[in-house]
């Protein structure tokens, strides 16, 4: 029998933009529940989370940290999750796996649009969520103006679990608006109740009016008790608060001040009596499942070079016991996972998040279940796209043949990494979501697989095309040597294609002037020549006919009329008007609508065409701007686009079609070309 999931427990994740403060909070809300006996510090390099290299030496998180402790007796797996939006991607993996989020921001209204793709995120799985104002001893606007601004990108309405009772500019305090108590700080302890102070008595009503009101919306009891002027019981307050944060309807707001403990002991509060177990997730999550066997998801995959590979898995339903199958592959161990530190387990049951040694063949956002049984697998977090790449060089060429091995167990790691090799510059690409998402892989390339890497932008995959006819282009090889000697010779018209029809070959021998099994070497030797044409690029979208030529009874052979449509090529297509082409790529720009007109700019200056703009659908004061864009303009156009949007705008691309090269860049493009070559 299934057994039933743990209610004594809770995962959630810790989110937010970069610079927040997430890892600090991590730290607080683990000495502060005892989990550990000191804190660490960020620039100390010593906290739970952030203990890579990578993660110590740019001062931030850059993958997925677990960790856990006890409070108000409720185990927690805490997530901490990174905060740059080029590592987005493992957030939203990690995010499918937990039953709430503590969404961390800082008190600056001009910065609250950074938590837009955040709550989308949230909202579109229905991912219970509270938001967690940190720093607010670093204020850059009022409660009321950083509150204004939350709401304009927060699509569920906000619910305040507190007031700030403050001496000059200093956070002493807090008024909870559920009790109406006041309480104030003290480092190291608990916050003590005070008497509310009575000049904050008027703004602790309106606020907690609010409050009640909002949650009035969602019940018609409550709306009752407020029409009448009942004093709702605090129990029916909290029990509202729970379900309505349950559904994703509301989100709760509290603050502090992570590195004082300021505020954290009343978030584990909120989070004890407010957000939903394990059951009630998976009763939401795995709605329509009807399988009777112990089901987790795979929410990150690590590898170490002394540990080898280990996935972080969500426990959804049953029971996972060590040196079990899981679709097949016998565990390599079962672990409870306290940043680097791992803790051996026998047994994890339904709404755990352990971690599981050695499933070689598990993906990142894999179903796994018992034995070899084959299941639907539940829904992951899509794939982003990538909008930025590098061309990648082993420093030392005897390494490029164990590069992509580790470009493999790389791109296990970090599913928003792609890479690829470009047959006609034999680039490989690393592609991702900015550059420093890219740098990091590049350091975790050296570090873990010892492969120093250099790098460049790749190559535009620039081809070209011909405007003019050329017609009996002769080309003849004969070539006499000690016995028999080598003879083919062919006359063909070239001619130019629209654009996208490729390449076309045709013969119009009569007669038999060229015997018909040395027709496919005339063609295999045109093809050979178009891989380089006279501008020194692949040929597209260009048609020959081979109409005449001879033949010798005894020298003719395949590879001497191969040689003669070279021949023949080489003299005729310099005389066909060669004109190069560039990749033009359709770009969809998502955007707040407060940037739009920059974004128009943008698209204007990198020689990009508009086609048009509208509300982007599901998302609330933005924009989709649509485009064409030469693909050498859009190298680089991620890193412009955050720059101009608080680094929140995205785009998506796709190759569109072939458009000639303006005149004043072309002898700038074969002077780089012939540069490199």
């Amino acid at each position: 029998m299934t057994q039933k999931v743990l209610s004594g427990s809770r995962n959630v994740a810790i989110v937010g933009p970069y610079s927040s403060g997430k890892t600090t909070l991590l730290e607080s809300l683990l000495f502060v529940t005892g989990a550990i006996s000191r804190k660490g510090k960020i620039e100390d390099g010593n906290t739970v989370g952030d203990a890579t290299p990578e993660a110590r030496n740019h001062k931030m998180t850059v993958e997925v940290n677990a960790a856990c402790t006890k409070y108000g007796g409720i185990h927690f797996n805490f997530i901490d999750c990174p905060g740059s939006v080029e590592l987005l991607q493992e957030t939203y993996n990690a995010l499918i796996g937990v039953d709430a989020a503590i969404v961390v921001c800082e008190p600056d209204p001009t910065r609250m649009l950074t938590l837009a793709p955040l709550f989308q995120f949230l909202d579109t799985w229905e991912i219970p969520h509270l938001l967690w104002i940190n720093k607010m001893d670093r204020p850059s606007g009022t409660y009321s103006d950083v509150l204004t601004a939350i709401k304009e990108v927060s699509t569920r309405p906000l619910v305040l679990h507190q007031y700030p009772i403050r001496q000059g500019q200093d956070l002493v305090g807090f008024i909870d608006l559920i009790s109406e108590q006041a309480y104030h700080y003290h480092a190291g302890a608990a916050a003590d109740p005070v008497p509310l102070p009575e000049t904050l008595r008027q703004e602790e009503h309106q606020a907690r009016s609010d409050m009640l009101e909002t949650l009035a919306d969602f019940d018609d009891h409550l709306l009752e008790e407020l029409l009448e002027e009942i004093e709702p019981p605090q129990e029916e307050i909290v029990s509202d608060i729970k379900l309505e944060l349950g559904a994703d309807l509301i989100v709760p707001v509290g603050f502090g001040i992570a590195t004082e403990d300021y505020g954290v002991r009343p978030l584990l509060d909120a989070l004890v009596r407010e957000t939903p177990d394990p059951d009630a997730t998976w009763q939401r999550r795995g709605e329509g499942i009807s399988v009777d066997l112990p089901l987790a998801q795979v929410l990150k995959t690590y590898y170490s070079p002394q540990g080898g590979k280990l996935s972080l898995v969500r426990v959804w339903q049953g029971t996972l016991t060590d040196g079990e199958s899981l679709n097949g592959e016998r565990m390599g161990g079962l672990y409870q996972l306290m940043g680097q530190q791992q803790i051996s387990l026998s047994q994890a049951g339904a709404g755990s998040i352990v971690g599981v040694a050695r499933l070689d063949s598990a993906q990142t956002g894999d179903t796994l279940t018992i034995g070899e049984d084959s299941v639907e697998p539940l829904p992951r977090a899509e794939e982003l796209a990538p909008v930025y790449a590098l061309a990648v060089v082993p420093e030392n060429r005897r390494d490029e043949v164990k590069l992509s091995g580790a470009l493999g167990k790389l791109l296990e790691e970090d599913p928003a990494l792609h890479w690829e090799q470009h047959g006609d510059t034999h680039e490989v690409i690393l592609l991702g979501q900015g550059d420093m998402h890219l740098q990091l892989a590049i350091e975790r390339l050296q570090r873990k697989y010892t492969l120093p890497m250099t790098t460049h932008l790749p190559q535009v995959r620039y081809r070209e095309t011909i405007r003019r006819a050329q017609d009996s282009v002769h080309g003849r090889y004969k070539h006499q040597t000690g016995g028999h000697g080598q003879f083919g010779d062919v006359y063909l018209s070239i001619y130019p294609l629209e654009r996208g029809a490729g390449f076309h070959f045709e013969d119009t021998i009569v007669g038999g002037v060229i015997p018909k099994q040395y027709i496919p070497s005339v063609e295999a030797g045109v093809q050979e020549y178009l891989v380089q044409g006279p501008l020194g690029f692949p040929v597209v979208d260009v048609a020959v006919t081979l109409t005449n030529g001879s033949y010798h009874s005894v020298d003719s052979s395949e590879q001497a009329f191969k040689q003669a449509a070279r021949i023949a090529m080489q003299r005729g297509m310099p005389n066909c008007e060669p004109v190069l082409l560039e990749p033009i790529t359709a770009v969809d720009i998502s955007v707040p609508n407060s940037f739009t007109a920059n974004v128009l700019r943008l698209i204007s200056g990198r020689r990009g065409q508009i086609l048009g703009y509208a509300e982007k659908p599901g998302w609330s004061g933005w924009d989709l701007v649509s485009g064409y864009i030469p693909e050498a303009e859009l190298q680089t156009m991620i890193l412009e686009l955050r720059s101009l949007t608080l680094g929140v705008g995205f785009f998506q691309w796709r190759f569109d079609h072939l458009s000639p090269v303006p005149d004043k860049l072309i002898n700038r493009i074969l002077t780089t070309a012939d540069a490199a070559s």
